[in-house]
């Protein structure tokens, strides 16, 4: 298999320096399927350009919170409809993890403002699970 490119291919070492990820990281990347380097004579990994822009579209979908299923399914997805449903989907999750965020955040508010030494005692915690009546 032949990387693309018209720079010189890097060395897993060198794609890691330059990135970021440890080499094991890459190896694992390697191992489910994303990025997929062209090896030497002697087997050693060689990123070309096409692997280095693969290894930075990971990153930046790793940094907004997709795993790597997600990210396969998206840079092996050919049709631009079927990504944008993929993203879609992901941007839903990412709005439930928002507010569900949002709601634990309220929750250590509550408690921060608490006066009560003991949360056990706290009428806004008890009244969620014995109403008042």
């Amino acid at each position: 298999m032949k990387s693309s490119g018209a720079m010189a291919a890097m060395a897993i070492g060198e794609v890691a320096q330059r990135f970021g990820p440890a080499t094991h990281v890459l190896r694992h990347w390697e191992t489910v399927g994303l990025p997929r380097p062209a090896r030497d004579t002697a087997g050693r990994r060689r990123y070309g350009e096409a692997d280095l822009v693969r290894v930075s579209v990971i990153l930046r979908a790793e940094e907004a919170g997709l795993g790597l299923d997600t990210i396969r399914a998206l840079t092996a997805a050919t049709e631009p409809a079927v990504r944008r449903d993929i993203l879609r989907g992901e941007a839903e999750a990412l709005r439930s993890r928002i507010a569900a965020a949002r709601d634990s955040l309220a929750l250590v508010e509550r408690a921060v403002g608490c006066e009560h030494d003991d949360l056990i005692r706290c009428p806004h915690h008890r009244r969620r699970v014995v109403p008042e009546g």
